[in-house]
């Protein structure tokens, strides 16, 4: 099934990065999810799954990060055989094509990191405390020094996320100002806010914590490999 006919979206800025498979899942509608974030994630993960096997990555490794809102990253530089979540980090980023990886928000921002010359990615869990604490460019820079990516190069995407007046600070601001300050040029901002339409998306803040999580997943195209090796 394409991904248009499932509950997710993608964006243009990415759709159009042929090294890239991605999408932002959004609220899946009668399923129940008003619970804690555990219980929720078990009730989502088959239609979660089945977006991802749209993109052709479904049996793809699926690294996850634990999401302590920090600003520590995994840097992912060898193969990976299997699913994991990386202990203590809200980022991931990768050289390694066929690998899915994948971030949980609920009103907080996935910033994608793409680097199209070097063929990297990166993807930030950002909210209100890691954006105070500048993951983003955390993970520009790692990228920088594990992978060769330069922020001039880079394409960063952000999801949507919580914005005023639903929430005192515009955090996404925050992270395009970042941004720039490291000299990304490229960067798209979504716009939309979360608890503005709970029809389509979750909100921690307005569901009072009880509610489901967008997943926000991105993969270096499987294909890559074959070309890696020529």
């Amino acid at each position: 099934m394409n991904v248009d006919q499932l509950p997710a979206e993608q964006f243009a800025a990415l759709r159009a990065l042929p090294e890239v498979r991605h999408a932002f899942t959004t609220r899946v509608a009668g399923l129940d999810v008003a619970h804690h974030k555990e219980e929720a994630l078990l009730r989502l993960e088959g239609i979660h799954h089945e977006i991802r096997e749209s993109q052709g990555i479904g049996e793809a490794p699926f690294i996850t990060a634990q999401q302590v809102h920090g600003n520590r990253i995994g840097v992912l530089d060898h193969p990976v055989t299997g699913d994991e979540c990386v202990a203590g980090c809200d980022g991931l980023i990768t050289n390694q094509p066929g690998i899915c990886l994948g971030i949980y928000v609920a009103d907080c921002c996935a910033a994608y990191l793409i680097d199209p010359v070097h063929k990297a990615i990166g993807l930030v869990h950002s909210g209100k405390k890691g954006t105070e604490l500048g993951i983003v460019r955390e993970a520009i820079d790692l990228m920088g020094k594990h992978f060769g990516s330069r922020a001039a190069d880079l394409t960063v995407q952000l999801s949507p996320c919580i914005r005023p007046p639903h929430y005192e600070i515009d955090f996404a601001a925050d992270i395009r100002q970042q941004c720039r300050d490291l000299g990304v040029v490229e960067i798209h901002d979504y716009g939309v806010c979360t608890a503005c339409d709970l029809n389509r998306y979750y909100s921690y803040r307005a569901e009072k914590g009880r509610t489901g999580r967008m997943l926000a997943f991105l993969s270096l195209a499987p294909d890559l490999i074959a070309d890696q090796l020529r």
